[in-house]
This record gives C-alpha cells, structure tokens and sequence, in this order.
C-alpha cells in the first residue's frame, strides 16, 4: 500500500464565518492526503472562532490555531503558521486561502508535477468559483507600466495592462508549466524550496506577497509552476478591489513600491528572468555533480 502523502497547510482567517467551514471540510474529507492545518486568526469578530474551535475539538490532533489579538496581515501570519509547519516532518507545505474547497484529486495531481519536476518548487491550481468562473492566477511579474494601464480611464488601455499579466505554455496540452507568479490563494511548496528562499517579506503588510515570494522562489533557482489539470474553487474576496480608496489599496502600493525597490525592476523584469534563469541553470550543474556517482563530489574531479 502506497504511505499517503502528508501535507501540512496553513489558513489565514479573518471574520471569514461565510467560507471556513467549508474550506475546513474539503480539507478534513481527504481520504488520499493526510493533512495537518493550521488556522492563524487574525483577530476576528464574527462567528469564526466558535467555528474553528468546534472544529479542533473534532479532530484535536488534525486543526490547530493560532490566535492573534489585530488584524497582522497575510505575511506576518503565515509565517508563523509556517514555522509551525516546519516543526513538524511533513512532505508538503500548503499556503490557502479560507474561501477555498479542494479535494485529493487537485492535490494528487499537483503532486505528482511536484515529483516529476525536481526544479518546480512551488505549484498552484486552476481555480474558478463555484459559479464556474475562471480566475487568471497565474501571472507575469507586475511592472510600473502594467499598473498605469490597468488605472488608466480607457477600456482599451486597460485591456494592454491585463494582457500583459497573462502567462501561457511553450506548447498546448502541458500538465503544467512555468509561469512568473501564482495567486496564494493556493501554493504547494517543496520544504526544501521554502528553506532556500525563506519565509514571506513581513515587510509587506497585504500584497504582493505573492509576486514577491514567488521572485525569490526563482532566485532560489526553483521554478513556478501553474497545473490547469489540478483544480479547485476558489471564491476570491479581492479586498483591495471593494474600495477605490481604502487601507488596503494604499498598502498594496507600497508593497509594490517596495517590491520594485528590492528586486531593482520597475518597467521590465527582464534582467529579473535573466539572474533568476541563471540560478536555475546554476542548481542544474549543482545537481549533476552530486548525483552523478562517477564523480566526488568535493573534488569536482572524475574518479579514475
């Protein structure tokens, strides 16, 4: 019988009482994945922590949480429920949104690219609604110009600041394949690729944490990938997108301020690809001369 796989996934919430139980249910009814969860609440008022508390007292060795006092953001949050992950063997790691449903299939699915990509470090779903709406989540790296033109007042305008986002495969029919950055609304992580690039940027409060993990992902010579084959429901509650003016707004354009800053990028992320695809390039020679046998590899020599 073959061991199941163990995954161990981490839950922001907060005030979340419309969509968590049912995110918490997809997760517990796997039958072909064995999970472990953490919920980091982030200081909600509705009904969402009765609900999680009736669910840990279900399946005590399964749910855990972690209670914050405020709202801490996404980056600050994970983390922690990261380096709980991290105490723990697991085979996977699974950032994911509390309006989400997912199921073994998705996961095995994933999975499986996971195992037979060794430079994929980081996967993500299609995901759609439950209405059957297809959400774009895999995307290219956000510039200056993108954002300009998806601002400015004119449809068409708009439409060449979204057509830059999209991200397509080298060939039609590809299981899965290599894209800039993924949506965390559902990100299956390699643990040795969390432990090469690090935890989230707690210097971004809301977003682009994702954009910008999913640079050094790359950088860590790791690659994205996006797996259409794997889906999932995703309902997507885009705070940013509510209020034209709101906190959320403001803290996503500093986010992207500081991003731009730390990856040294603004118009083109061309030089961004050039360093990252060095990297990979980089971990392929490391690979070869560890795994090779006729080689030592602390000589780097050929064995005679």
């Amino acid at each position: 019988m073959t061991k199941k796989k163990t995954i161990g996934f981490v839950i922001l919430v907060w005030n979340s009482a419309g969509v968590i139980n049912k995110c918490l249910k997809s997760i517990v009814e796997l039958e072909k994945i064995t999970p472990y969860v953490v919920v980091v609440d982030n200081g909600s008022t509705d009904s969402t922590p009765q609900i999680l508390q009736n669910y840990i007292a279900k399946y005590p060795d399964t749910i855990h949480k972690i209670q914050y006092k405020e709202n801490r953001g996404t980056t600050v949050s994970r983390n922690d429920g990261l380096r709980l992950l991290m105490k723990v063997n697991l085979d996977y790691y699974c950032i994911i949104d509390s309006d989400t449903e997912i199921s073994d299939t998705a996961f095995l699915k994933m999975i499986e690219e996971l195992e037979e990509n060794e430079m994929y470090g980081l996967i993500g779903p299609k995901m759609r609604t439950a209405s059957g709406v297809v959400q774009m989540s895999a995307r290219a790296f956000p510039t200056l110009l993108e954002k300009i033109y998806k601002a400015f007042p004119s449809e068409s305008i708009q439409a060449k600041g979204y057509a830059m986002e999209v991200q397509k495969p080298d060939q039609e029919g590809m299981k899965s394949y290599p894209v800039d950055y993924l949506m965390s609304a559902c990100w299956l992580l390699k643990p040795e690729a969390v432990k090469a690039a690090g935890l989230l940027d707690e210097k971004i409060f809301y977003a682009p944490e994702d954009a910008e993990y999913c640079i050094r992902i790359w950088k860590s010579g790791y690659q994205v990938a996006y797996c259409p084959e794997a889906q999932i429901i995703h309902e997507w509650q885009r705070l940013s997108k509510k209020k034209l003016i709101s906190k959320m707004n403001w803290e996503h354009i500093k986010g992207l301020a500081y991003m731009f800053y730390k990856h040294h990028y603004l118009f083109t992320t061309n030089g961004l690809k050039k360093n990252s695809n060095e990297n990979i390039d980089r971990r392929n020679e490391m690979h070869i001369l560890f795994v090779n046998p006729p080689f030592k590899a602390e000589y780097g020599k050929r064995e005679m």
